[in-house]
């Protein structure tokens, strides 16, 4: 893990010091849903998370099944400071095809509580109302790792998309 101690954004109990905890190597369970309360598939998955440009962003990188189908992802996590906000930009070879969604908290953030909003376009000709895409990281304890993506459509309507159970390997 890199770090950089002369920083003061990087100052214990500081939004980077958070996203540098969830550092390392993780397994764990991915759960994918098309529908409510209608489970389409559940695998392993792996993931590497490190930090990146002197601890001020998290790279996640991982992988993933589907249908006899392997899938990865690459999401980077930050906290924007000035804006006091937390933001995300992510890609996903099943789920955003050839885009990357962009996410960032509206108004000032938690900084204890990793949770940013995105939109994509219905995929459509011509496009339909933009559907909502929100993450939410949470870190128990320093050995397990919860993320959960939810699908928001233009009506508002929330589904869980996407949850994955991780536990740091050893």
């Amino acid at each position: 893990m890199e770090t950089t101690d002369s920083d003061p954004s990087l100052a214990r109990g500081s939004p980077h010091q958070r996203l540098a905890r969830m550092a390392g190597d993780w397994e764990g369970v991915y759960r994918l849903w098309f529908e409510r309360d209608m489970l389409a598939a559940e695998s392993g998955q792996r993931g590497t998370v490190r930090t990146v440009l002197g601890g001020r962003f998290l790279l996640h990188e991982y992988t993933w099944e589907f249908d006899d189908r392997s899938y990865a992802g690459i999401a980077l996590y930050g906290y924007h400071i000035d804006e006091k906000r937390w933001e995300c930009a992510w890609i996903d070879s099943f789920h955003s095809g050839s885009s990357i969604v962009f996410s960032h908290t509206s108004g000032d953030a938690d900084p204890a509580h990793f949770a940013v909003l995105g939109s994509y376009g219905d995929g459509q000709t011509p496009p339909g109302p933009r559907w909502g895409w929100r993450t939410e990281i949470e870190q128990p304890d320093d050995d397990r790792l919860t993320i959960v993506m939810t699908n928001i459509s233009p009506e508002g309507d929330e589904t869980r998309a996407v949850e994955v159970e991780y536990v740091r390997k050893r």
